[in-house]
């Protein structure tokens, strides 16, 4: 490859690390690409870095060494994060939302690509800096939130089965008791699918009083593998006392009132 001039080179290593997120690239590998010198390749990188900050576009961080590279991480601002959160609350209360039983309805959200996306980073803001092998998410709702979750974290993602399948092979399944309803439901997973001693991250749509999240960590006791997080979009305001004793989200529902038309629902403070 010819000359490659410093706009060309700072558009495709932008575009290289945008699209791999939480990827290690070593200054080698873009050497090959532009046959330049790492110098050269350090100057382009410190603009990228400042631009990315500057917008506040994600972190580019650097690495000595042999060993050594760059990583990119879409992590999001407070600011945008609390910008996001807002946003979910003005749709999340429009009163056409308000389903028989007091319950919103929230697909449309959910299964929007951009926002899913936007929902995803935010939802994985806070564990960009642990060790994570795997997002975990219970069917159905939360399959895209966890989707884009595992996208931004450059994770595989794996779902949980509210029943056994059998192109699934051997799996294990376990009856857990919803927080808020105390019935029992089951949920299974694959023996194939979490390799023991991995670190999990649980991410749904949606979180009452627990149950699901304490049965996920139960069932992935079963497999030695550790939750080292729990990351929702929304939570109920009640019960306060959830069966999990950390957890991260984005808004909080207090009530919805049928009668009223009236859904509050609130940023998380």
């Amino acid at each position: 490859m010819g000359k490659v001039s410093k706009n060309m080179r700072i558009g495709v290593i932008t575009k290289i690390l945008t699209e791999n997120p939480n990827t290690l690239y070593t200054l080698n590998f873009f050497t090959e690409q532009f046959n330049c010198a790492k110098s050269t390749l350090s100057e382009d990188i410190d603009v990228i870095a400042e631009l990315f900050k500057q917008y506040n576009l994600g972190k580019i961080e650097s690495f000595a060494g042999a060993s050594g590279g760059i990583i990119y991480k879409p992590s999001m601002s407070e600011e945008q994060v609390n910008d996001l959160a807002k946003e979910l609350c003005l749709r999340l209360k429009e009163e056409s939302r308000i389903i028989p039983g007091g319950y919103v309805y929230m697909n449309d959200i959910f299964y929007d690509p951009s926002l899913a996306h936007k929902i995803g980073k935010a939802l994985a803001n806070p564990f960009f800096d642990k060790e994570i092998d795997y997002v975990v998410t219970i069917e159905t709702k939360g399959i895209p939130l966890a989707l884009m979750t595992a996208r931004v974290l450059n994770k595989p993602m794996v779902v949980i089965r509210k029943s056994a399948k059998l192109t699934e092979g051997t799996t294990i399944q376990m009856n857990y008791i919803t927080g808020s309803s105390k019935t029992i439901k089951t949920m299974s997973l694959a023996k194939r699918a979490i390799p023991k001693g991995s670190k999990i991250l649980f991410v749904d749509d949606f979180m009452k009083a627990g149950g699901t999240a304490r049965g996920v960590i139960d069932l992935m006791d079963e497999f030695e593998a550790e939750v080292v997080g729990v990351a929702v979009v929304m939570t109920t305001k009640w019960p306060e006392e959830k069966l999990v004793d950390d957890f991260y989200y984005l808004v909080e529902l207090e009530n919805v009132y049928e009668e009223e038309k009236e859904i509050k629902v609130y940023p998380k403070k």
